[in-house]
């Protein structure tokens, strides 16, 4: 039987692995809570986004911590077609669950449905991607290990859900996604204590590629959409910050009912010209006499 080392990287692996599962849950339930504030095609969007989130990275967190994995006497490769299908799976059934709570009528049934069915997917994912190593040798499992780490995924899925449907505050939800991320991270260690390998000695080349090869770029890709995509929802205005903005702007529009309307033929009073009012100051009363003063009536029998 081959010796499994789960961290030929020391503490790096581990650690960015569950740094990544906390970024891909923080951003999936902040899309989740965004999600239950809207309605029509932006609630919709909102899901997929949190199903992608989710899924890619618990798959991120999956294929990173497989990094430091490796058995003694054997190379690794990964089945490359397989490997993607474990991402698309992990996505497509997260994607039931988070759409099971973000549409369901009953709060309690949708968050039971939810979190088996997302639970379900994120162990899916996991034994999918394991069936995805390629090596010289033989991969068993413990059942007993396998089966907890499958409760391990629901539960934690289903207290992630529950906090997306009960918790609103960004330190809340913080705090929510660290757990997620804990548990996360929890019930892959915990199917990898299932793992057991029986090594035959080979000098057969391997199908598939490295870790180098496929896993690590792949890693890095979908690290850096976690990031865009967390920064794109920060700066994105909420439901009540849009009708907020809406109702300062209806507050400062004129309002064009206020506008005077003239009766039926009503015409304003014309203005004097320059020199009416030059006059009316020169002279405020009285007749307008010439420069030689009255005229003196003349008797005509004179």
């Amino acid at each position: 039987m081959g010796h499994l080392d789960h961290a030929t990287y020391g503490w790096l692996t581990p650690v960015l692995s569950y740094a990544m599962a906390c970024i891909g849950a923080a951003l999936g339930l902040r899309c989740t809570v965004r999600a239950l504030d809207a309605t029509g095609r932006s609630r919709r969007n909102w899901l997929l986004t949190a199903a992608s989130a989710i899924g890619t990275g618990i798959w991120t967190m999956h294929f990173v911590a497989m990094l430091g994995f490796g058995v003694t006497g054997t190379d690794i490769r990964y089945d490359v077609p397989l490997t993607l299908l474990s991402l698309v799976v992990a996505m497509a059934v997260v994607g039931v669950g988070v759409f099971a709570v973000g549409y369901g009528r009953d709060r309690i049934r949708s968050l039971l449905i939810g979190g088996l069915t997302t639970g379900v997917g994120v162990a899916s994912m996991h034994y999918m991607g394991m069936a995805a190593l390629r090596l010289h040798g033989q991969v068993r499992y413990d059942p007993l290990l396998v089966v907890l780490s499958v409760v391990i995924a629901v539960v934690a899925a289903t207290a992630a859900l529950w906090a997306a449907l009960n918790i609103h505050a960004p330190a809340a939800v913080a705090l929510a996604s660290l757990v997620m991320g804990a548990a996360v991270s929890s019930m892959h260690y915990t199917g990898m204590l299932a793992v057991r390998v029986e090594v035959s000695p080979s000098s057969a080349t391997l199908p598939g590629a490295t870790v180098m090869q496929f896993i690590f770029p792949l890693a890095v890709g979908l690290g850096s959409y976690l990031f865009i995509t967390s920064a794109f929802v920060a700066l994105s205005p909420t439901a009540r910050e849009r009708a907020a903005y809406a109702s300062a702007e209806r507050l400062t529009e004129p309002d064009e009912r206020a506008v005077d309307v003239a009766p039926p033929g009503f015409r304003p009073e014309a203005e004097p010209r320059p020199r009416e009012r030059a006059a009316a100051h020169a002279h405020p009363s009285g007749p307008v006499h010439g420069p030689a003063g009255p005229h003196r009536h003349h008797d005509a029998r004179t």
